[in-house]
């Protein structure tokens, strides 16, 4: 789970640093990771997206919510596949869901601002930044509060 809130927050700092900086291909990866707590996971994990994002700020920005995505997606399916141990009954069978609905409700909002990223425009740009913020703030609220084990 930690590693999904990880992303969740590479997402973030990703979004941010694409709006800063204009680099090129070679060292955009290495730049935009150098925000990060964990830098060698965002790198690793941004590099192949290398040859196709280049320099262009929309697709570093999809690269890291698709990436995020995912890694979220595989925890999700992860927890429903504990919640089925038979340990997992009981008392402990609710919070499980309940970590699995936030999950799935992460993912949604980070459907939401995947949507915003692949039609972005000079004309509405900042507008669809708030969007794009919008969404991605309660996914990583969602998971973190989670993960620290509060209510929302």
């Amino acid at each position: 789970m930690l590693m999904a809130n990880a992303d969740v927050c590479l997402t973030l700092l990703l979004l941010l640093s694409v709006l800063k900086w204009g680099q090129s291909a070679s060292n955009y990866v290495q730049d935009a990771c150098s925000v990060t707590r964990y830098r060698a996971l965002c790198i690793s994990t941004l590099a192949p997206f290398s040859s196709s994002a280049k320099t262009s700020p929309s697709k570093w920005a999809r690269a890291g919510v698709s990436v995020t995505i995912g890694e979220s997606k595989k925890v999700a399916q992860y927890l429903m596949e504990v919640k089925k141990y038979r340990e997992m009954r009981g008392r402990y069978r609710i919070p499980l869901s309940d970590c699995i609905e936030c999950f799935q409700n992460a993912i949604d909002q980070l459907h939401g601002s995947l949507g915003v990223l692949r039609n972005l425009s000079a004309r509405n740009f900042y507008e669809q930044m708030g969007d794009v913020t919008t969404c991605v703030k309660p996914a990583s609220k969602i998971v973190s509060m989670k993960l620290m084990g509060r209510q929302n």
